[in-house]
């Protein structure tokens, strides 16, 4: 079965519980699929201080500044998760539609609404997951 490595768990601090709980069920649920991936989340991808959102806006990565217009990773509100293949973080969009559909499956069964990056329609963040 898949389970968070020590640095996915480190970046989970001050997440939300109910996101760490869709997380593990995801990790369940791929762990029993014939097709499954391990996941990994990304270093600021838990809880983010308003400094480290504003490097992403500024590199153009995301379209919150982190001061006037905020992000659900500075409340613990969101999370990034990326495949874990072959060793490393990857960011191929066959394998993120792997992660998306254990993730919202799991948001499913556990009867969460869980809002997914892929499905915006002016920004795709394939990795992105929130709740509100």
């Amino acid at each position: 079965m898949y389970k968070l490595g020590r640095n996915s768990l480190k970046n989970l601090t001050g997440v939300n519980p109910i996101l760490v709980e869709i997380l593990n069920r995801a990790l369940e649920i791929s762990s029993n699929r014939k097709d499954g991936v391990d996941f990994t989340i990304v270093s600021t991808a838990g809880l983010r201080t308003a400094e480290e959102q504003n490097k992403l806006f500024l590199k153009g990565v995301s379209k919150a500044d982190g001061y006037k217009k905020l992000s659900y990773h500075q409340s613990g509100n969101a999370l990034d998760v990326v495949p874990y293949v072959n060793g490393s973080a990857s960011w191929d969009e066959k394998e993120l539609y792997k992660v998306a559909v254990c993730m919202l499956q799991a948001a499913n069964d556990l009867n969460y609404k869980l809002e997914w990056g892929g499905f915006w329609k002016t920004f795709k963040d394939l990795p992105h997951y929130q709740i509100k």
